[in-house]
């Protein structure tokens, strides 16, 4: 079952799961290129490398999942956009905290929280990206 499957504002834990494993998936794939472009100096500082991205994208990944359900909850708003927004805006908090920057913090908050917002009016609208055109 995919995240989009499961109804909004429910299943918590279920969402959370799912963009926890998906950030993971994320900060494997992001920490191998960066490895194999910027070659660490040892086989120990590659290994804190990709250890350190894939937790910190794995971490932002349950804080959108948990802080968007949550939002939905709270608001009793299940379909509204907003509770994407909240949720990539956690997630870019957090990056900031993570990084020790309050402009990286702010930027991250409003770039994820827009893409979230996006993201759900896209899949609410049927947008599509690839693909040949619907008629």
């Amino acid at each position: 079952m995919g995240y989009w499957d499961l109804p909004e504002g429910n299943a918590c834990v279920e969402k959370t799961w799912i963009t926890t494993k998906f950030g993971t998936a994320l900060g494997l794939v992001g920490s191998a290129y960066h490895i194999v472009a910027f070659t660490p100096e040892s086989a120990l500082a590659g290994l804190q490398r990709a250890t350190n991205t894939t937790v910190t994208m794995a971490t932002m990944g349950a804080i959108f999942g948990m802080a968007t359900c949550l939002s939905a909850q709270a608001r009793e708003a299940p379909d509204d956009p907003l509770n994407y927004f909240v949720g990539g805006c956690a997630s870019g908090i957090f990056l900031g905290a993570r990084t020790h920057s309050a402009i990286t913090g702010t930027s991250a908050c409003l770039a994820l929280g827009t893409l979230g917002f996006f993201t759900k009016v896209a899949k609410m609208e049927g947008w599509r990206i690839t693909g040949p055109p619907k008629l």
